[in-house]
């Protein structure tokens, strides 16, 4: 049996949530992160404005500027976690998770300050569609733990190289249909009340031992029930995939490699593979430019300056 399993890394990990604190309230950010200096400054201004209250990020080795970048942007709302690893199961060998892991780090020891929770990527941007902040377009769903946000997946946008004016203004095109139902293209992201989590995975999550989510207009669903059509909702938040940007970051992202252990070959086929089904069939999508209009008063958005 062992050996039957010790390829798999685990993925899943189970934890005593937090209790909560009292007056807790925001949304906080959780993201695990190794040299993102060129958009990273984007991604946290576009988070800053959004009215998130606070950001965890797990460091993943950085060597770039990506660490002062963050700080420069957020200052006090910026916690900073040394997370340079790779572990195993010293029994069976499986890797853990080493994102999984973060994030489950974060909800325990972090989570019962903050009435919301999300644990994205720096390729994420969740995006309030009606309201001018985060915790506003939450506001309508009372004592709701979790809320499972569709990922809206962009791709290269015809851009070889890097364009000038950052991700926001530059990548308004995604996949027309964000239930898709291809494989490693159509996935979630979950906002949570840390205090109800006692499972995660990267795109998952337990509420009180339960498989259970909502939409973001309040509608329940089992886990696996989430992808059925009806429960599709971006209406009060949106989460934006920024899944590759130009040509030339997508060789890049490739050669980073995977954040597990996996082959070269077998990584670059699936990315490759992904990118072709977002840009299959596409959408020009400018919600987040929409919601920068609307807190600047129309002004056009730059979140691209150099910090």
């Amino acid at each position: 049996m062992l050996r039957l399993f010790s390829g798999r890394p685990i993925t899943k990990l189970g934890l005593t949530p937090p209790a909560p604190c009292t007056g807790r309230s925001g949304l906080a950010l959780v993201l695990i992160v190794r040299n993102e200096e060129r958009h990273i400054g984007e991604w946290a201004r576009f988070h800053a404005e959004a009215g998130a209250a606070h950001v965890f990020v797990y460091d993943n080795g950085s060597t770039d500027a990506t660490i002062s970048r963050l700080a420069e942007v957020l200052g006090a709302r910026l916690t900073v976690i040394p997370w340079n690893q790779k572990l195993w199961d010293a029994g069976t060998g499986r890797e853990i998770h080493n994102q999984v892991l973060a994030y489950a780090h974060a909800l325990r020891n972090f989570g019962g300050r903050f009435r919301w929770m999300a644990c994205i990527d720096a390729d994420e941007f969740l995006v309030p569609r009606r309201a001018e902040s985060l915790e506003g377009a939450l506001a309508h769903l009372g004592d709701i733990p979790s809320v499972s946000l569709p990922w809206h997946n962009f791709g290269r946008n015809g851009h070889a190289t890097p364009p000038e004016g950052g991700v926001v203004a530059n990548y308004t095109r995604r996949a027309a249909d964000p239930l898709s139902g291809v494989r490693g293209v159509t996935n979630f992201k979950t906002i949570v009340d840390a205090t109800r989590v006692t499972a995660l995975k990267v795109h998952s999550v337990e509420i009180d031992g339960q498989d259970v989510t909502w939409n973001d207009r309040g509608q329940r669903a089992s886990l696996k029930g989430r992808f059925a059509r009806g429960f599709y909702s971006a209406d009060h938040l949106q989460l934006n995939h920024y899944y590759t940007r130009s040509e030339a970051e997508l060789a890049a992202k490739i050669a980073r490699g995977s954040n597990q252990s996996v082959a070269a070959a077998r990584h670059a086929a699936r990315v490759r593979r992904n990118v072709a089904n977002i840009e299959a069939s596409e959408i020009e999508d400018r919600c987040a430019i929409d919601f920068l209009d609307r807190l600047r008063g129309a002004r056009s958005p730059d979140f691209s300056a150099d910090l």
